[in-house]
């Protein structure tokens, strides 16, 4: 029997779903798993400053004038814009300014899934292809509110696991493919 829903908080759930974009948006797996992970933790970090928990941290303008012209460029991806540099290996998001591992998205979406992992990638993957890539890139945040896991709200859901529903997720490809 397929797996019908897994337990696990929003961040894995918006790190798999942002690689899963990536890849239908055309790039590769690891250029996708370090975009993945400037989104969570972007959206981590926003959320966390309106909850309190974060502050806002301020550049310190020694690193601004370390970046020469043209190191790094912008890529949009869920609604956010991150910062990226082309390295031999390709595109990589970039996290304090250094190219964030692939590798290490990969174990950290394989220790929150586990064995379940494929079977939420294939949900989510027949999701992004029940849409063209441009529509795809326009609704890619708003699908994800609708199919994330349900948490409390406030500083009593932060890191709280909640159950991801894969048949929702199969139901808005259906509905996407109508």
């Amino acid at each position: 029997m397929a797996t019908q829903s897994v337990m696990v908080n929003r961040a894995p759930v918006l790190t798999l779903w942002a690689t899963v974009v990536a890849r239908r948006m055309g790039f590769d797996e690891g250029e996708a798993l370090t975009l993945s992970k400037a989104v969570t933790g972007l959206t981590a970090q926003s959320k966390g400053q309106r909850l309190g928990i974060f502050h806002p941290r301020e550049d310190k303008p020694e690193r601004a004038r370390e970046r020469g012209p043209g190191e790094e460029f912008v890529v949009a991806l869920l609604g956010r814009q991150l910062s990226a540099v082309r390295t031999e290996e390709g595109v990589r998001a970039t996290a304090n300014g250094k190219p964030i591992d692939p590798a290490s998205v990969q174990r950290y979406l394989q220790s929150k899934f586990g064995e379940e992992l494929p079977a939420v990638r294939e949900a989510m993957q027949a999701l992004a292809s029940s849409l063209d890539a441009q529509e795809l890139a326009a609704r890619a945040y708003s699908l994800y509110e609708q199919f994330r896991p349900d948490i409390p709200s406030g500083k009593r859901g932060w890191g709280a696991q909640g159950e991801l529903d894969l048949r929702r997720l199969r139901s808005l490809a259906a509905r996407s493919r109508e």
